[in-house]
């Protein structure tokens, strides 16, 4: 193990301890970075020598004793639509005029206040639309476990980061599974949380910035600091004080409680043996350990999750027409043939459209209610070819995998991804583990004992 490879608290410690210094960990993850990058491309404005020079004002703190926190000195990289100021946000597609962003996003200007090294900047796809890595503007984004894979997506670049080692945390973004569909990918952990837990700027129905991280420990450790509310976010839930460090508890914290188990989404692809197999066993673990585990019958429909794909088409087909007839004819082709095929839905039919959000929220909110945490498949496939945009590669088909997702972030629920097995092919298989809203806490609580309780985890893939 490297010292890219510490957590982020240990590198707390180590730097407490005068044992490490935030430089020559800085160094580490930049040579890791150099060895992975190109096989992975996860990185956009990787810039080594700006992260040295935030590693040397952070020793020089640590030396002080006047650390900004447990976060000073520690890498992190941050997803490129999470505005950092100075630096243009393409939002994966070459169709932006790129411009530098006038401040930091509150995720990002969090970050810094603690006095984390930002490395670099990752990659995503064509507006965050795609479960890939496939752009028009990055290079194409590869799975560390199987560089003929997709990472997932949207936060593409940032699940292959976290997997590959590039220092312990990690931030994405989430709208319909973007940081859940490539933690369970890349095997890695993420909290998507409660709408508005993490303030992000601009807000929008169902999208959360959150954490992703090899252990739930660092995840807990991000969320202090990015839960400091920030005005500028209009859904930002009141301030509370809410003991993150709280999140460690024995496997004895799962006595009692009752879990949901959903296999089936009700809609969209259907789960694959081997992902069932594994979803089932952590049940089973779960159950060994003292919880109760109670079998739920599908809440989504087939028309909630066309709904949803229907609004958001006719909404990228407003935002293209306001686009020159040289932008848009940047725009990844699948994505431009999604949104156009919106051209002749009428104003009823997206109405229509937009009612099934409500109706997605209603029934999941309804389906949760009489258990404490519900745990489910987070995708029902294996990651696709890197070069697919899509699980279908069927752009009027373009959601059938998010059917176990898109419901926590309509209904403003935490849900987490935190890996629960192995295909027989050695890929990850991630567990979503979901709770009642606001429980964020709650979540990663329940997520720390099912890590101790799981089979011991193989290594992390090493770069060819």
């Amino acid at each position: 193990m490297g010292l890219n490879d510490l957590s982020a608290q240990e590198l707390a410690a180590a730097y407490r301890d005068r044992k490490l210094s935030p430089v020559e960990v800085t160094q580490a993850v930049i040579a890791q970075i150099e060895r992975w990058e190109p096989h992975l491309q996860a990185t956009w404005l990787f810039r080594p020598e700006a992260a040295l020079e935030q590693a040397r004002a952070s020793e020089a703190r640590w030396q002080r004793g006047d650390a900004l926190g447990p976060l000073d000195g520690v890498p992190a990289t941050i997803k490129e639509n999470i505005a950092t100021r100075g630096d243009p946000m393409p939002a994966g597609t070459a169709a932006v005029d790129l411009k530098p962003a006038a401040t930091d996003a509150p995720p990002a200007a969090r970050l810094k206040e603690a006095g984390a090294v930002i490395v670099s900047k990752t990659t995503m796809p064509d507006y965050g639309m795609l479960s890939s890595g496939l752009s028009s503007f990055h290079t194409l984004a590869r799975n560390p476990w199987d560089l003929r894979l997709t990472p997932g997506g949207s936060s593409a670049g940032a699940g292959a980061a976290t997997a590959a080692g590039y220092g312990p945390l990690h931030l994405g973004t989430d709208i319909g599974g973007s940081l859940r569909l490539p933690a369970s990918w890349c095997g890695i952990f993420t909290l998507k949380p409660s709408l508005g837990r993490i303030p992000i700027d601009p807000p929008y129905m169902g999208r959360a910035a959150g954490p992703m991280t090899r252990t739930v420990g660092d995840a807990a450790l991000l969320m202090q600091a990015l839960s400091k509310p920030d005005a500028r976010d209009s859904m930002n839930l009141p301030p509370q004080d809410i003991d993150w460090a709280g999140f460690d508890v024995s496997p004895d914290h799962l006595r009692g409680l009752r879990i949901g188990l959903l296999l089936d989404a009700g809609c969209g692809l259907a789960v694959e043996p081997e992902i069932q197999a594994a979803v089932e066993h952590a049940a089973r673990l779960l159950e060994k350990a003292g919880a109760i585990i109670e079998p739920m019958q599908p809440f989504m429909s087939q028309a909630m999750l066309d709904g949803m794909d229907h609004l958001w088409r006719m909404r990228s087909l407003v935002d293209m027409k306001g686009l020159r007839a040289d932008q848009r004819s940047k725009v990844l082709p699948y994505i431009r043939e999604w949104a156009e095929s919106a051209a002749e839905f009428s104003g009823e039919h997206v109405f229509r459209s937009f009612s099934q959000f409500h109706a997605t929220r209603v029934a999941a909110v309804s389906a949760c209610a009489r258990f404490d945490y519900v745990i489910s498949p987070v995708s029902p496939n294996m990651p696709a070819a890197a070069e697919a945009p899509s699980p279908t590669n069927d752009p009027l088909r373009p959601l059938e995998h998010i059917g176990f997702t898109v419901p926590f972030n309509m209904s403003e629920q935490p849900a987490a991804s935190v890996n629960c097995g192995y295909s027989a092919g050695g890929l990850p298989i991630g567990l979503q583990i979901a709770g009642q809203r606001f429980d964020d806490l709650g979540v990663l609580r329940v997520s720390r004992a099912f890590e101790q309780i799981r089979e011991p985890q193989r290594p992390w893939p090493v770069a060819p």
